[in-house]
């Protein structure tokens, strides 16, 4: 963790009605750090992703970038800012080609009339793809004929390209195979190394191990403490998230 952290939860709180689901989160995230998210269902996780991405706005607390506070009132907001998401369900467009799906919502246009640049979005594509290792044939195949690794690695691209600065990822690989989480675990490791800031949320903690720096434990909205990935066990997570340690 760098001493001037890239994005600052400070003393967050979220409630829903009489619900509270976070209570006073602190966590940094720096550049090339990824930080996992681990708990029970329940215990805040996909709460504090959706703070982040512009999803819910919390009752209290602030977020910090580069040291600034900012308000994530939308996603498109959070974007903004250069946060982007990585959720189960993907949302890709499942009859659009792989090149359109990885510039959504951002497509490139040409000329006074300003067409779609099908030419240009299709070579930048391909281009992101092979840099990730993204093991797609053709960039204007759809989304629909790709396997589940291939269409989180498309996901990933595209929060690649919308964000470069922090991707969140809420169970990226809950419903591959191995072959497939190994991929995406593989994509991980080399958006870290272009220097993307990664928070994870996984129920696996063999994957947290392997990938994270430092695993930040929640229990029933609380942070129970934050633990470098080198530096403590399986056994004890597990007993921090059940209470036990």
């Amino acid at each position: 963790m760098t001493a001037s952290p890239l994005l600052r939860l400070e003393r967050v709180r979220k409630e829903f009605g009489g619900v509270v689901a976070v209570e006073d989160l602190t966590l940094e995230l720096g550049e090339g750090d990824v930080l996992a998210l681990v708990g029970d269902n329940g215990a805040g996780k996909s709460t504090i992703v959706n703070c982040l991405a512009g999803v819910h706005r919390p009752t209290s607390g602030r977020i910090l970038l580069d040291g600034a506070p900012i308000d994530l009132s939308s996603p498109i907001e959070a974007r903004r800012h250069g946060i982007e998401s990585v959720f189960q369900d993907l949302a890709l467009a499942e009859l659009q080609p792989v090149y359109m799906n990885v510039f959504l919502g951002r497509e490139l246009v040409r000329g006074p009339l300003r067409q779609l640049d099908r030419v240009a979005m299709a070579a930048e594509t391909r281009t992101l793809l092979d840099d990730l290792g993204v093991h797609i044939d053709n960039a204007r195949q759809a989304a629909r004929e790709l396997s589940g690794g291939q269409r989180q690695g498309v996901a990933i691209a595209r929060a690649v390209r919308r964000a470069g600065r922090v991707v969140l990822m809420d169970e990226p690989t809950a419903s591959l195979g191995v072959a497939e989480t190994e991929r995406v675990e593989e994509l991980i490791r080399r958006l870290r190394e272009r220097g993307g800031a990664i928070l994870l949320v996984s129920h696996s903690l063999d994957q947290v191990f392997r990938l994270a720096d430092r695993i930040c434990v929640l229990r029933r909205g609380r942070q129970v403490g934050i633990k470098a990935a080198a530096e403590t066990t399986g056994e004890e997570i597990i007993a921090m998230i059940t209470g036990l340690a």
